[in-house]
């Protein structure tokens, strides 16, 4: 009987020690199992806390390529301060990216000096301006007529000195600037207001995809030098090309566009000799929205300005460019010859009356010692010099910066300043 009581009292044993120690020890497993279970709520509740910042916190950690273009807008527009809101908002259609400047780089003022040494010398603006100055200790209100003829015959243009004496030349009587530094200054000021041309980009923006940039001008200015140097430097950017050949009457511009495009990895759109330069503007710009390219560059042929006819088929192609995109193109570039002189103007004039011109390029600076043109461009025209060429290379061809021109067109030496 004692052997049956204490067998019982083993299974007993048994049962609470190997039996119920599972079902009690079974609770610490299911917290542990809970405690996974329960973070997805907390990320849950810490995105409900916050709903606007969670999708603003997207963009910027995947970069401006990733997520879609409209929901990002929205999601960064709480956080665009005031001023930049208009360039968030450019004429382009809604798939374009936001206008912003094509160039991250500019010429150091030595580079642009160095294009402009002739300008420089004793003959140009420069050291004609120094002469007049130098070894002076005052200047009398007389010398206001010397000042006129060096901005007269660096072809500055008649309206554009008068405007700068006007205001040197009542310096000179106050007696304010009888100091020659403070003269030279003046000038230097005068020079820098008219070149910031109120209201215009200083640079090419990407103001749709593609942005369309039409090159016209008479033969013999650069136009297509101009482009091939520019899609050199868009190409460093990472940006994509496509170049129209619209020069269809000129076999040597097409192959010259053709070449160009091989040395720098551009797509070139051409026709047929003597066809329509609209079409292939036209299909340039088809082409260019099914590669995904950002900005077409299109020549077309060299037109006298005096010659109306052919300046209507400049605005004819103009139309054509709308109809391939909305709102293009979006930049119309006059390219001049520096060396032409006060006739680049009257060129500027006619082109600027028979197209929507956004912006000048002036080619071959470093041929002409008379490089004031630029001022006079700038202040009768209130167009902005967009580039200026200052040699054959690619990187001859120099973003305008109006405070760098004036301080490589009139600044002093290094060695004169410390003087």
């Amino acid at each position: 009987m004692l052997y049956v009581v204490i067998g019982l009292i083993v299974l007993v044993a048994i049962y609470f020690l190997f039996l119920r120690k599972p079902e009690a020890a079974s609770p610490p497993p299911s917290q542990a199992e809970s405690r996974p279970a329960a973070a997805p709520p907390s990320v849950s509740a810490r995105a409900k806390s916050e709903p606007p910042r969670a999708p603003s916190a997207a963009p910027p950690a995947a970069g401006p390529a990733a997520g879609e273009t409209a929901p990002s807008a929205e999601a960064r527009a709480p956080s665009v301060p005031a001023e930049a809101a208009p360039a968030e908002a450019p004429r382009a259609p809604s798939g374009a990216p936001a206008a912003k400047p094509l160039f991250s780089r500019r010429a150091d003022v030595e580079s642009l000096r160095r294009g402009l040494s002739r300008s420089r010398d004793a003959e140009g603006i420069f050291g004609k301006l120094k002469s007049l100055f130098g070894g002076r200790k005052e200047i009398s209100p007389d010398i206001a007529s010397s000042i006129e003829e060096v901005l007269l015959a660096s072809d500055v243009g008649v309206k554009t000195t008068a405007t700068i004496l006007e205001r040197v030349r009542a310096s000179l009587e106050s007696g304010a600037h009888s100091d020659p530094s403070r003269v030279w200054d003046a000038l230097r000021s005068e020079a820098m207001r008219i070149l910031d041309v109120e209201g215009r980009p200083r640079s090419l923006e990407l103001r749709a995809k593609p942005t369309v940039v039409l090159f016209v001008g008479v033969n013999g200015a650069g136009k297509t030098t101009t482009i091939g140097k520019l899609a050199t430097k868009l190409k460093e950017e990472g940006l994509t090309c496509v170049l129209a050949a619209g020069d269809t009457f000129r076999a040597a511009a097409v192959q010259q566009l053709l070449v160009w495009g091989n040395r720098v990895g551009c797509e070139v759109v051409k026709g047929k000799d003597g066809a329509d330069p609209g079409s292939v503007v036209f299909e340039a710009i088809n082409k260019a929205q099914a590669i995904g390219a950002d900005v077409v560059l299109a020549d077309t042929a060299g037109r006298l300005h005096t010659k109306t006819n052919l300046m209507s088929e400049m605005q004819k192609i103009a139309r054509t460019a709308g109809k391939a995109l909305d709102g293009a193109p979006h930049e119309i570039l006059l390219v001049i010859d520096a060396t032409n002189g006060q006739n680049a103007l009257a060129q500027a004039q006619e082109f600027k009356a028979a197209l929507g011109l956004t912006g000048v390029v002036l080619t071959k600076l470093d041929g002409t010692a008379k490089g004031g043109v630029v001022l006079g461009i700038a202040d009768e025209l209130a167009l902005p010099v967009r580039f200026v060429g200052l040699g054959e290379r690619p990187d001859d061809l120099h973003e305008f910066s109006s405070a760098d021109f004036v301080e490589a067109l009139l600044g002093k030496d290094a060695e004169e300043s410390a003087a």
